[in-house]
């Protein structure tokens, strides 16, 4: 019958599928709901085919839920991103108007005709590190909130305030100076009371989950901690998002992966660049931390970022050319990390115990099987040298050593009098 795509516009309690042959042809429609009654009629509708291919559009996004199932399942799937069917959809006959069953169309059309798309795997190790990544974020975003809710109320009940950087103790402490009399001031000094209390059960929080982090981390053997400016969040944002490294082909194709390559905007002859908006804002975030950390400590990335200056960079400009050089030496560690990971005794990728990789002298294949005995060798006709192949030739011509050049140059004259 031929491979078949099964394409999908999936919602949180529905998903809308279309199945079509190599040559396009809609061989089957519907709309199913995605709790298990509905999930097992799409399924066996699904399975009437025998060479399919499930097409899922957004499998990062909202169409996780149904991929993650589909692959429980056995099935094959392939994550057809939001821009590639919104693509195929405007070029298509309904003059791009956006309904599901349109939808869907589009996404099984543009897995058709595309290569090269994302084959969806079951929820590993990097899953688990980026949901712990964004729980870490999420801590660090509300202890951001408490402090500045925290400064507002001691502002106001301090003269001056606090200092910038303000720990739990040392607000308990500032807290512990003043005793308002006035309703007012006993507010205040309440909420503040209670805003402390829930900024140490944050910190409590943070400590753990970057404890957390840290022994996830390392049952991965990356050795991004390594380097200066990235502890066990960052690692875990890094291995998190960009999962499996190997998919960039070049450090170039990371960099604008992840906003850091200037995007060219030269027109005529002005050769100018401008800042990328575009690509992994996380994985960016990472980076500009990394930077913020090494600028503050006599590191070769403060070097960099000080002879950009030197070369007439803004401070902003010099910043951007630093985040460009953290993004290679990142993405150089992660390459090296995938290699470390594949090595077997000797050092070398795929390697054995059998293998010339791990013999001290590599005289023996790399396969294990036995091969068979070294060739014969076989004799060489000996080539004779040039005076005596001349005399020779002049001797089976019954002529001089010579006579070969006058005879050839006697037949092109005979074939072209001109010359």
């Amino acid at each position: 019958m031929g491979q078949v795509i099964i394409g999908m516009d999936p919602h949180k309690r529905s998903a809308t599928i279309e199945v079509i042959n190599g040559r396009a042809k809609v061989l089957a429609q519907g709309r199913f709901g995605t709790d298990r009654d509905g999930y097992q009629t799409m399924l066996k509708l699904g399975r009437q085919h025998k060479d399919r291919v499930w097409a899922v559009e957004g499998c990062n996004g909202i169409g996780r839920h149904i991929a993650q199932r589909l692959v429980a399942d056995g099935e094959t799937v392939v994550d057809v991103p939001a821009k590639l069917s919104a693509r195929a959809r405007v070029f298509d006959t309904g003059q791009g108007r956006k309904t599901d069953p349109v939808d869907a169309h589009s996404v099984a059309v543009a897995a058709l005709r595309s290569k090269g798309l994302r084959q969806v795997t079951v929820d590993d190790v990097t899953i688990a590190l980026r949901l712990l990544a964004d729980r870490r974020d999420g801590l660090g975003h509300a202890r951001t909130d408490l402090l500045n809710r925290i400064h507002k109320l001691l502002l106001e009940l301090l003269p001056g305030g606090a200092k910038k950087f303000l720990s739990a103790p040392q607000a308990r402490a500032l807290l512990n100076t003043v005793r308002p009399r006035d309703l007012v001031g006993r507010t205040r000094r309440r909420l503040a009371s209670e805003l402390i209390s829930e900024l140490v059960q944050v910190d409590k929080k943070i400590k753990a989950a970057d404890k957390e982090l840290t022994e996830l981390v390392e049952t991965t053997g990356s050795s991004l901690q390594d380097l200066h400016g990235i502890g066990p969040s960052g690692a875990a944002r890094l291995i998190g998002d960009v999962a499996d490294i190997s998919r960039f082909a070049t450090r170039g194709h990371f960099a604008s992966r992840n906003g850091t390559a200037p995007l060219d905007a030269s027109s005529g002859d002005q050769q100018r660049h401008r800042l990328s908006r575009a690509g992994n804002r996380r994985i960016n975030r990472a980076l500009h931390i990394m930077a913020v950390v090494q600028l503050r400590h006599d590191t070769e990335g403060r070097a960099h970022y000080r002879r950009k200056l030197a070369a007439g960079k803004t401070p902003m400009e010099a910043m951007r050319a630093l985040k460009r050089r953290l993004s290679d030496i990142v993405y150089k560690q992660m390459i090296k990390d995938v290699k470390k990971a594949g090595t077997g005794p000797g050092g070398h990728v795929g390697a054995t115990l059998q293998s010339s990789a791990a013999d001290t002298i590599p005289m023996i294949d790399t396969s294990e099987q036995s091969l068979p005995g070294p060739a014969e060798p076989q004799p060489r006709t000996p080539l004779l040298a040039a005076s005596s192949w001349m005399t020779q030739r002049g001797a089976t011509t019954g002529g001089q050593p010579g006579q070969l050049g006058v005879t050839l140059r006697s037949a092109r004259i005979a074939a072209d009098p001109c010359t």
